[in-house]
C-alpha cells in the first residue's frame, strides 16, 4: 500500500478548507490516501504590510518544504504566486475556478452603492483601493489584514470598527459563507485581479507519477484564463497585489472558443485608471495578455504603476488577498 501523499498547506481557515478540497479531489482521482501538512509562512508570522516582507511571502515556505522534500505537493492560492516560475516545480493542476469577482459585506445588509459618503471600507489590496476610490463614491478606503473572520468581524462583528470589507467571493464561497455577502461586485466597477478564485497545484517537477496524478485534476478552460491574465501582469512586472486587475472569460465564438481579456492598471488614488480588452483563442492565452499588457504600457501604465523594483506601487500589497 502506497504512504499517504503529503499536501503542504498554511494554517489558515481558507487555506485549510482550499487544500482540503483538492485532497478530496486527489484521492477520487487517485485512489491514494492525503494527508495536510501545516506549514508557516513569514506572512503568517508577522502583522507587518506583506510590501515590507516582499512579494510571495505566503508561498515561499510551501515552495521550500517540497524542494527539501518534507512534503509532496502544495495548494496555493493561485493569485498570491509570484508570476516567475520556481526551478525544480511545477504547476500540475489548475483546478476548476471558483467564481472569481469581489465581494462586499457591509453593516445592515448595503449594497455599495447604498453606503453613505465617508463611509469606512476595507481591504487587504491596493487595487481594489484603487477601484474603490475610482469610483466617486467618496467612501474612505482603509488597508487591513487578517483572515476571512476576522475582515468580517471588523464590518459585521459586535466590536465593528468598519462599514464594509470588500474580500474574494471564492474564498467565501469555500468557506460557506456566502450568505453574509451583501453585493458580488460586477466586474465593470471592480475587476478581479489576476488569477482570483483559483488554486495552483504545485509539485516537484521531477516526481513524475505525481505530476501524471495530479493533471487529472487540471481544468483547461481556468488555467487558459489564469494564464492569460498571469502573462498581463508579467509583461507590466507588477507585484501579485499591485493596483492591476484583469479577467479573462472564455466563450463559444462564431467558429470557436475564444478568450475575452479584460484589463485595467488604476492609480491608488483612483484619479487615473487605464481600461483595455483583447479577444483570442484559448492557444493563444499567453501572447494575448502579453499584448494587453503592452497596449497598457503604450498608453502610460508604467507611469501609473512607477519603476520595477522601485518604491513605486509594483510590489505594493497589503496581505494575502483571501
Amino acid at each position: 500500500m502506497s504512504a499517504p501523499l503529503r499536501l503542504g498547506t498554511r494554517g489558515s481557515a481558507l487555506a485549510m478548507a482550499q487544500s482540503g478540497h483538492v485532497a478530496d479531489a486527489v484521492r477520487a482521482a487517485t485512489g491514494r490516501e492525503v494527508e495536510l501538512v501545516e506549514v508557516i509562512t513569514a506572512g503568517d508570522r508577522s502583522s507587518a504590510p506583506v510590501q515590507r516582507l516582499g512579494v510571495g511571502v505566503f508561498v515561499s515556505a510551501l515552495r521550500d518544504a517540497l524542494l527539501a522534500r518534507e512534503i509532496d505537493f502544495a495548494v496555493h492560492s493561485y493569485k498570491d504566486l509570484p508570476t516567475g516560475g520556481e526551478g525544480g516545480l511545477h504547476i500540475a493542476a489548475v483546478p476548476p475556478r471558483e467564481d472569481p469577482r469581489d465581494a462586499l459585506v457591509a453593516r445592515d445588509g448595503r449594497t455599495l452603492a447604498e453606503l453613505p459618503p465617508g463611509a469606512t471600507v476595507g481591504t487587504g489590496a491596493l487595487r481594489r483601493i484603487a477601484q474603490l476610490n475610482a469610483l466617486g463614491l467618496q467612501l474612505t478606503a482603509q488597508p487591513i489584514r487578517g483572515n476571512v473572520d476576522s475582515r468580517i468581524r471588523r464590518a459585521l462583528g459586535a466590536d465593528a470598527d468598519l462599514d464594509a470589507v470588500v474580500l474574494a467571493r471564492a474564498g467565501l464561497a469555500r468557506l460557506g459563507r456566502t450568505a453574509e455577502i451583501t453585493e458580488t461586485l460586477d466586474p465593470m466597477l471592480m475587476l478581479p485581479a489576476p488569477a482570483q478564485g483559483a488554486l495552483a497545484v504545485e509539485c516537484r517537477i521531477d516526481a513524475l507519477d505525481l505530476v501524471e496524478q495530479l493533471a487529472l485534476l487540471d481544468h483547461a478552460p481556468t488555467r487558459a484564463a489564469v494564464t492569460a491574465e498571469r502573462a498581463l501582469l508579467a509583461t507590466l512586472e507588477a507585484g501579485c497585489s499591485a493596483p492591476v486587475a484583469a479577467y479573462a472569460e472564455l466563450a463559444e465564438g462564431d467558429d470557436r472558443e475564444e478568450i475575452y481579456l479584460r484589463g485595467a492598471v488604476i492609480s491608488p488614488d483612483g484619479s487615473r485608471d487605464i481600461r483595455l480588452s483583447r479577444t483570442g483563442t484559448p492557444a493563444d492565452a499567453a501572447e494575448i495578455g502579453k499584448a494587453l499588457a503592452a497596449e497598457l504600457l503604450e498608453l502610460g501604465a508604467d507611469s501609473i504603476l512607477g519603476p520595477p523594483g522601485g518604491p513605486g506601487t509594483r510590489t505594493q500589497q497589503f496581505g494575502s488577498t483571501e
